[in-house]
């Protein structure tokens, strides 16, 4: 029998059936291979990693096999700021930390600011502003290296026009 689940960036309903999940996304389950590798080049799995808070993955195995090659990597995530930052953001962000210190990662954090205010009607320029720094200084809060951290706050790394041309 189908178990019926909803898995969304806003909602979770159901019975979750990973597996479904994985096949949905078009990720792959994290392998003991995997996981042994990570444990080889870090000393330790993370706490999230042990208890399978993360449990799939898109490419890991490739970038473990470069960065075995000597090659390195960049960390890549965002927030968009439409609010206060709550326990869904803090979670992801606590475990990019511990990547960026276990393998001495660039982060390269974007805030889209731009794509709230113009997709959320009932927020203005101002609020997302307010939010995207709030934000940053959240993250900053959690202990990243500050010399590794590139915050990308979308209107502002765009000039002048782009401001202009949004409103």
């Amino acid at each position: 029998m189908a178990r019926d689940f909803i898995v969304t960036p806003w909602e979770v309903k159901g019975e979750v059936d990973y597996d479904k999940l994985v096949k949905q996304f078009g990720t792959s389950i994290i392998s003991d291979s995997l996981f042994n590798k990570i444990k080889k080049h870090t000393g330790k799995l993370h706490y999230m990693l042990r208890r399978k808070i993360f449990f799939s993955h898109r490419d890991l195995d490739i970038l473990l096999d470069e960065y075995e090659q000597g090659k390195k990597f960049a960390l890549y995530t965002g927030r968009g700021p439409s609010g206060h930052t709550h326990m869904g953001h803090i979670i992801p962000w606590i475990f990019t930390k511990w990547l960026q210190d276990a393998f001495d990662a660039p982060l390269y954090f974007q805030i889209t600011d731009d794509e709230k205010f113009l997709c959320k009607p009932k927020l203005t320029k101002e609020e997302t502003k307010k939010f995207s720094y709030e934000n940053a200084l959240d993250l900053i809060a959690l202990g990243f290296n500050p010399k590794k951290t590139f915050i990308i706050i979308d209107t502002e790394y765009s000039k002048t026009l782009y401001n202009i041309a949004i409103q």
